[in-house]
């Protein structure tokens, strides 16, 4: 189907939600139309950001919005859902298009598999009646049941549309693209060259995949990272708890812009215990760029100023490779918790793979290496 026409079928002139790249073809329909648009079409930070967002716009036009969202968010969403939008509370209606990652009997990566078995049982769980967009779903099906739908959003209810793999569709092109020109790979191999041995908690999408080559690029053992390849937002809480537990150790934490905004408290957190072995590395694209590329507001805020508000002893930003080299170094030697943002282009190789190892395997590997520090 295409995604003019759901999208004209749902009816919704508001959209907000967090980029999936099983949901591109909407996306791309999006900013092709109302690019980030106050009234129509908002970014947020997650997904729970996106469903109080949504609430609002209710409230104040008596409208029904749209929170879109990859299904590894319906955690994010479950309290604003129970405790604010539920029928039993507010009564505050909306409509969810929720990606379908995981789907059984679909292969996908290890991170999305559990997730993909529960998508529609936590919906179900809430009471939020849900209904499943195929390739073969017809105009009007879905009309018919979004007539249905109309019903229960009359009555305070929410509904959700589960999409499966290609069932949406968009042939329009979107160019995302910034000023930096560091590349993310790059920025990596100078990380690693710097920080040598020492342990490194990666974040979510193609950063962990990168850093995963480059070892293997290198012979190095794929024992000094752990790569998160799930739980967006949650790397710097992960490196947090590595660092208070291996004071000896410097351990080194890279994450994204995405996953920064996904959960900011974490670095008021890490400010807060000022671990001393600890350098945050942020790669800033302002973008979604593992799941399409959609804009952040990453690039339009000052995260090492933000950092220094939470308590970090020292943040900078950099947005070449000298500059890069002389932060790690300075971030290695200084024995404080130390924030570096790396402004980097979009993009990445085209035959960049997966890990080869299994996420337990990752995991217990990692383990094995931090008990011999």
């Amino acid at each position: 189907m295409q995604a003019e026409t759901f999208v004209k079928i749902l009816g919704s002139d508001f959209y907000t939600g967090v980029p999936d790249s099983q949901l591109k073809a909407l996306c791309n329909y999006l900013m092709n139309t109302y690019g980030i648009d106050p009234h129509h079409h908002i970014i947020a930070a997650n997904e729970g950001n996106c469903a109080a967002l949504a609430a609002g716009y209710h409230l104040a036009t008596g409208r029904i919005p749209v929170v879109y969202m990859q299904n590894s968010g319906e955690g994010n969403i479950i309290n604003p859902a129970a405790s604010l939008l539920n029928e039993k509370v507010y009564a505050i209606p909306l409509i969810f298009v929720i990606g379908w990652r995981g789907e059984p009997g679909v292969h996908d990566e290890p991170q999305h598999i559990y997730q993909g078995e529960v998508t529609v049982k936590l919906l179900d769980d809430m009471g939020i009646a849900s209904f499943i967009l195929s390739k073969d779903t017809t105009e009007e099906e879905l009309a018919a049941k979004m007539e249905d739908f109309r019903a229960l959003l009359s009555q305070g209810k929410d509904v959700a549309f589960i999409i499966r793999k290609g069932a949406l569709e968009y042939a329009e092109s979107v160019d995302y693209s910034n000023s930096s020109t560091m590349i993310r790979e790059e920025i990596i191999r100078h990380i690693i060259n710097i920080s040598g041995e020492d342990p490194i908690i990666s974040t979510t999408g193609k950063a962990s995949r990168e850093l995963f080559e480059l070892r293997e690029a290198n012979g190095q053992s794929h024992g000094y990272d752990f790569l998160t390849v799930g739980s967006m937002g949650h790397s710097s809480s992960i490196a947090l708890g590595v660092a208070l537990n291996k004071p000896g150790q410097h351990i080194w934490c890279i994450d994204g812009d995405g996953a920064v905004l996904m959960h900011m408290g974490a670095m008021a957190v890490l400010g807060a215990n000022k671990p001393r072995n600890l350098t945050h590395v942020v790669i800033n694209n302002s973008a979604h760029e593992t799941v399409g590329g959609m804009p952040t507001v990453a690039g339009q805020i000052d995260l090492p100023a933000i950092a220094r508000a939470c308590g970090y002893p020292h943040a900078v930003s950099v947005s070449d490779y000298d500059a890069l080299d002389r932060a790690l170094t300075e971030a290695r030697d200084c024995g404080e918790l130390t924030f570096i943002e790396a402004r980097s282009a979009l993009g990445a190789r085209a035959d960049l793979g997966r890990p080869t190892t299994t996420a337990l395997e990752n995991k217990q590997n990692f383990m094995t290496y931090l008990q011999s520090l």
